[in-house]
């Protein structure tokens, strides 16, 4: 799974606006923390995480290394783009290759600048996003179901083992829900994933707000956050007016200052990034000594050898044990000789599960 998420919307909602915002963070951080334009449209991106400066501290590490998620933006969508209107074939195969989708949604009146739908309804534009992603995954369904029917009725087994998660998959989507709400048991997920579905992806609906409304919010940003609480999805406020301010302070005092002016306590970016990443179901695991200090990223549930793996393959070829230490632990008792001195460091084999915050050691032969 590529630990990336694709920010879509309809034109003039802020979307490039928020991923402009994004990289120009990235970039100003570019001398502690890598950052590379992969190309025009995807940015990487530290995420914040408090613990990794701690850990960085305590142990009194050279160097400080985040881990990282890729934002893409993708071309802006408009109604009709699953039937290929505007740029909508470039849009939903972009759209295919990412992990997770943040949707923008502007979420403020301005005369100076023009809505495609002519009035502002946040509401009506996700619906309209979400229809023609509904469409374009109803067409590539419906293309494969009589060829998989065919070749189920022939006796193929895989075939046989498809047709009930396509089938109520269509019958989904031709009710106007997307693909995430098919219900699947457990042995039906690698099927359902390999029908790769955009839909399936889950969503993170970020709020543009004005500057007036990006501490508490306003009345459209409230109708979202409900639509997105009843369909189990995500949602941020933001105000890209505000994050470009941010981005043209200098020092971070200036823009701390800035910000308790507004009454945040952080940006909206770092809300977004964190967002982000949970939307992808991700944990963070720490390594840390001398030379560095630094934040890996793996999948919620990946077991030791996988996580090793992230650092380099002989690690999880060769893995014996990971010498563990809870984040909690390590900083209760001052780093990882405390720690151990403690009783704290647990020695965990290859069917142990990361968890979120863990010091990790890894021991392997090769």
């Amino acid at each position: 799974m590529g630990f990336n998420c694709g920010i879509v919307g309809l034109p003039n909602v802020g979307k490039s606006t928020l991923f402009n915002a994004l990289t120009d963070a990235a970039a100003a951080e570019a001398a502690n923390y890598p950052f590379c334009t992969i190309e025009p449209n995807v940015g990487r991106v530290a995420v914040p995480d408090e613990r990794l400066h701690r850990i960085f501290t305590i142990t009194g590490s050279a160097k400080e290394i985040p881990t990282h998620l890729e934002f893409v933006d993708i071309a802006g969508l408009v109604r009709g783009a699953s039937k290929g209107e505007g740029l909508g074939n470039q849009f939903l195969g972009h759209i295919r290759s990412v992990a997770a989708i943040i949707h923008v949604l502007r979420c403020f009146e301005s005369s100076s600048i023009t809505h495609v739908e002519e009035t502002v309804d946040p509401i009506r534009d996700a619906e309209t996003v979400e229809t023609e992603l509904m469409l374009a995954d109803l067409e590539s369904l419906e293309r494969r179901i009589e060829p998989l029917e065919k070749r189920a009725t022939s006796g193929d087994k895989d075939a046989k083992a498809s047709l009930p998660v396509m089938r109520r998959t269509l019958e989904a989507l031709r009710d106007g829900r997307p693909a995430r709400t098919v219900e699947c048991a457990p042995e039906e997920l690698p099927v359902f994933r390999s029908l790769q579905l955009i839909t399936a992806k889950p969503v993170l609906y970020v709020c543009n707000v004005d500057e007036e409304s990006a501490a508490a919010g306003n009345e459209m940003s409230e109708r979202v956050a409900a639509m997105a609480e009843a369909s189990g999805q995500g949602c941020v406020l933001i105000s890209a007016a505000i994050e470009a301010e941010v981005a043209d302070l200098e020092t971070d005092a200036e823009k701390a200052e800035y910000l308790e002016s507004l009454g945040l306590t952080e940006t909206g970016l770092a809300r977004v990034i964190r967002a982000g990443y949970a939307l992808l179901d991700l944990v963070t695991y720490f390594t840390t000594g001398p030379k560095e200090s630094r934040a890996w990223t793996v999948p919620k549930g990946s077991p030791a050898p996988d996580a090793a793996g992230v650092i380099h393959t002989d690690f999880k070829k060769g893995f014996i044990r990971a010498e563990t230490i809870a984040y909690d632990d390590f900083v209760a008792f001052n780093g990882e000789q405390g720690a151990k001195d403690a009783g704290r460091m647990r020695l965990e084999g290859k069917e142990y599960i990361v968890q979120d915050g863990d010091i990790m050691l890894f021991r392997f032969n090769v």
